[in-house]
């Protein structure tokens, strides 16, 4: 018997040996070819991960970054993240590559656990779906058509003030930025706009949100698992909806422009087919959460430095006071008031560069191409980072000071400026965010003064930034 369990034993410690081998002969191998860029890729599996995410938890991403870029004295180097070879692009020079090579050298990619959480009903990736969802939407978010929504936000955003912000003395502001870019999004995605609708998905969204961007460990009680079971729920949710549009949109009681989820349901693809039910619902769900998650980061980072710049809160008050002095009781806002906010969104341009809520992104090789002198194999993987110049003294001189006149004039030299991206990969809300940000800014210092009850409070990075007590804050209103 004990030769058995010998034998047993012996056999477990040569498979675990020669598993370990493996594992390090690929990861060696991922970085044998010639002239790679600088850098370590760490170790197996593992890679660089954990420093890398660790940095962004302790409220310094860029540290990742520079500490490498100084290290090896190069703009592009190596290292492993998520378990795969990758290379980072620094600088204006490396957005430029990568942003004006999309498709050619470079393409979209997302780890595999993305897939996971938004499966797609027709087995195809989330890069496929991405694509297709870029053809949808430049209908839906271009200027005539947003210009219909200025009306609908300022009427959501009245109502969230009233219920979440005014008779209180303290509120937390990120959980409430959440709520409202939400509340926004459901309504003019999908046309909901009762609240108690809305909150029914609005839990749901944030497991989703943090399932994204955990560990892909699929076992209960992991957020990674929390993840995948609040988009079964809220896929299914969606389809309820679907089913109920298409009848409503048959007998006539909805409005084929009235939001996306109609433009959706109405538009056939170059082969004249229509998306089913679940791809919709699968369509809807990433758009909720682009349409929120990043905006509400910003109007929370807005709130944080107009309470620490009291001389630029007064000039943002200013100017927006004038707007609400032009309007007529009742009167909503209009494209013509956005575009008199001008010093509001220079703010909200320095909030972005100070605190991207898209830290950077990744790309994939689709050839061997050379950059900056090196090597870089098909299949690695590309990562870019936007805090590589908006912190960059190079790209912007006395690069943590806050100062919105940067963006004055002809503002930021091409590809220094990148919170939504650039090339064709860009983001295609960037005005939608625009709007519902200064909609939001209009709203609340019309409204109050306020003071932050932490002073000190620490900022955490994962992978968005955001106030590790969600942001406190003592509110002053002003007197009618």
């Amino acid at each position: 018997m004990e030769h058995i369990y010998l034998s047993l034993l012996l056999l477990f410690v040569s498979f675990v040996t020669l598993s370990l081998f493996v594992l390090f002969y690929r990861h060696k191998s991922n970085y044998s070819a010639p002239n790679l860029p600088p850098g370590k890729p760490g170790l197996p599996i593992v890679g660089e991960s954990l420093e890398f995410l660790s940095t962004g938890w302790k409220g310094h991403p860029e540290k990742f970054i520079f500490d490498r870029i100084a290290k090896y004295s190069s703009q592009v180097f190596k290292t492993n993240i998520l378990g795969e070879p990758a290379a980072v692009f620094c600088g204006a020079a490396g957005n430029k590559f990568l942003f004006s090579n999309e498709n050619k050298l470079v393409t979209a990619w997302w780890p595999s656990s993305v897939d996971k959480i938004f499966p797609s009903s027709l087995q195809t990736s989330s890069k496929e779906e991405s694509k297709k969802m870029r053809k949808l939407l430049p209908q839906f978010l271009k200027p005539e058509a947003l210009q219909r929504y200025i009306g609908i936000m300022d009427t959501i955003a009245q109502r969230h003030f009233a219920s979440g912000w005014e008779n209180k003395d303290e509120v937390v502001v990120f959980p409430l930025a959440k709520r409202y870019t939400f509340w926004l999004a459901c309504r003019l995605f999908l046309s909901i706009e009762d609240p108690n609708h809305v909150a029914k998905f609005e839990g749901p969204f944030h497991l989703l949100a943090s399932g994204i961007i955990s560990l892909p460990i699929d076992l209960p009680g992991t957020p990674f698992n929390r993840g995948i079971k609040a988009s079964n729920f809220i896929r299914k949710e969606l389809v309820k909806i679907i089913k109920q549009r298409k009848v409503d949109l048959a007998e006539g009681k909805a409005s084929p422009t009235q939001d996306i989820l109609s433009h959706m349901l109405l538009t056939s693809d170059e082969n004249g087919q229509f998306m089913n039910e679940m791809d919709i619902a699968d369509k809807i769900l990433g758009l909720l959460i682009g349409g929120h998650d990043t905006a509400s980061a910003a109007c929370t980072f807005i709130v944080k430095y107009l309470a620490e710049l009291p001389h630029m809160y007064e000039e943002v008050y200013k100017e927006q006071i004038e707007i609400a002095n032009s309007k007529a009781p009742g009167e909503l806002l209009n494209w013509d008031d956005i575009q008199k906010m001008k010093y509001s969104w220079n703010v909200a341009c320095e909030v972005l560069r100070l605190a991207p809520p898209l830290q950077g992104a990744f790309r994939e090789a689709i050839n061997d191409f050379i950059f900056n002198g090196f090597s870089i194999p098909k299949g690695w993987k590309l990562y870019w980072s936007a805090n590589s110049t908006h912190r960059n003294p190079e790209c912007f001189p006395d690069p943590l000071k806050f100062d919105p006149s940067r963006f004055e004039g002809n503002g930021p030299a091409p590809y220094t400026f990148v919170p939504f991206g650039g090339g064709p990969r860009m983001c295609p809300g960037k005005e939608y965010a625009r709007l519902e940000i200064l909609v939001f800014m209009h709203n609340l210092v019309k409204r109050f003064k306020w003071e932050k009850l932490l002073p000190d409070e620490k900022i955490i990075v994962d992978p968005m930034p955001m106030p590790a007590k969600g942001l406190p804050v003592h509110l002053y209103p002003h007197k009618a």
